[in-house]
């Protein structure tokens, strides 16, 4: 069975919507969401005894024994058992895949497309995060890793961009027509997360077979697994909307704190979402070198934390409800060089009331995502300040000639273990705006007398 979800509102051509100025979400779509849109008539497109001291000592000994097990071994398969009350139920994606037999511990074989919706949804999520909005999705973000492990790419669609939808299906049985153009961040709310990911595929040309929706509580849950991520301010942070005041300088931020620090909008750069995205990258890449210096992706113990913060607080894809899937993907990141992971913004022009892709640009970018070809961006920061105090920049030694066999080569790194992947030398190159992971940047800050 098909039928419209487009309301009477959202029926209007694009040059029919009106500019929107709000902290999070649109005050017109809000009417929108997925409560809204239950009422009747409207379609919405889119859940003991006393032991001895001998018996305590030998219970002692024998929990020691478990923490040693579980940190060594077979952290993977135990996590599984224990977490498996926690995991929801699983959203079943249009191109999902489950993987085979996966190695204890091991990278993923191949590339993985994996998308990641932030939704504003309050439903279950306590109180101080503000007024319920719907649920939109003002977060999306597509992973993509090389087949060869040698590089990853994360997009951000901003919020206000303006696509087609395709026709997705209702999560409550049947199907919502398709639209030419509504912003992205409407899909949440009408097919769920499923639907969410049929439009980035539209977009890209790519299958996207693992996604994942996170709340507020989520990151939360996730920056706290990390131990905090730290962040440059260039000029002070002022915030009302989310509570965020930020001194320049360096702040290690977990908790409630990094999750404001991802929401403001007004506190940072122009007061747009482009430039949150830019704010949002500054985190995401001192995230990336936070976990990688912390070798969190070779020790399963902090991997456990990560997957279990994950599988708490994220609604899954099917195919990402195994434990072992989760931790495979993260693997692969393992040994991908910092300036090899480059975070961009999709590329896009001004409309009325939003933004809708620049066509070359974003041509030039989906191309080199389905070529599996590493990027190299020409456009700037999209708002993040260069961190005067980032370490120097390590150079590539030059070129030796082959040693003789007179000569012995001095070992540099440990033989039992494979080598770091290097990127391609031939990169495509992008008119999109972003950073590399490599990059140490700050965010650019602005007061209440600027807003």
């Amino acid at each position: 069975m098909s039928r419209g979800f487009e309301s009477h509102a959202l029926r209007q051509p694009l040059t029919a919507h009106p500019t929107i100025e709000r902290n999070c979400v649109s005050d017109d779509l809000r009417h929108h969401s997925r409560r809204s849109l239950k009422t009747p008539g409207v379609a919405r497109h889119g859940r003991l005894k006393k032991s001895s001291a001998t018996a305590t000592a030998f219970k002692a000994l024998a929990s020691a024994m478990a923490v040693v097990f579980v940190a060594g071994v077979s952290v993977v398969g135990i996590a599984s058992l224990s977490l498996a009350s926690e995991v929801g139920p699983g959203v079943t994606l249009e191109n999902e895949k489950t993987l085979g037999a996966i190695p204890q511990i091991g990278a993923i074989d191949g590339g993985a497309n994996v998308l990641l919706v932030g939704s504003d949804s309050r439903e279950g999520q306590g109180g101080g995060y503000g007024e319920e909005s719907g649920d939109l999705n003002d977060v999306t973000m597509l992973l993509h890793i090389a087949q060869d492990h040698s590089s990853a790419s994360v997009i951000s669609f901003p919020r206000d961009m303006f696509v087609p939808i395709p026709e997705c299906p209702d999560p409550d049985g049947g199907t919502f027509d398709a639209m030419s153009s509504q912003k992205i961040n409407t899909t949440l709310g009408y097919g769920g997360l499923a639907c969410t990911v049929l439009t980035v595929e539209q977009l890209t040309g790519l299958s996207i077979p693992f996604a994942a929706e996170v709340q507020f509580n989520g990151v939360i849950a996730m920056s706290d697994a990390v131990g905090g991520v730290p962040v440059c301010v260039a000029e002070r942070i002022e915030d009302d909307h989310t509570d965020t005041y930020l001194d320049p300088g360096m702040h290690t931020l977990s908790g409630l704190a990094a999750l404001q620090f991802l929401r403001t909008r007004h506190g940072v750069g122009d007061g747009s979402d482009l430039t949150r995205i830019s704010n949002q990258q500054v985190f995401l890449s001192s995230l990336v070198r936070t976990i990688k210096s912390a070798d969190t992706l070779t020790n399963p113990v902090k991997l456990y934390s990560l997957a279990k913060a994950a599988l708490s607080n994220m609604k899954l894809s099917n195919s990402l409800q195994n434990m072992d899937t989760m931790v495979s993907i993260a693997m692969a990141l393992k040994d991908i060089d910092l300036n090899s992971v480059v975070f961009v913004q999709y590329p896009t022009g001004s409309t009325e009331g939003g933004v809708v892709p620049r066509e070359d640009a974003a041509d030039a970018l989906n191309a080199a995502l389905l070529a599996d070809q590493p990027i190299s961006l020409t456009g700037d920061t999209g708002g993040s300040v260069a961190d005067p105090n980032a370490p120097a920049a390590t150079e590539t030694p030059a070129a030796t000639e082959e040693p003789t066999a007179t000569e012995k080569p001095t070992a540099t790194t440990d033989p039992s273990k494979p080598p770091a992947t290097t990127a391609p030398t031939t990169k495509t190159e992008v008119d999109a705006e972003g950073q590399t992971a490599g990059q140490y940047t700050c965010s650019s800050g602005r007061t209440l007398d600027d807003q």
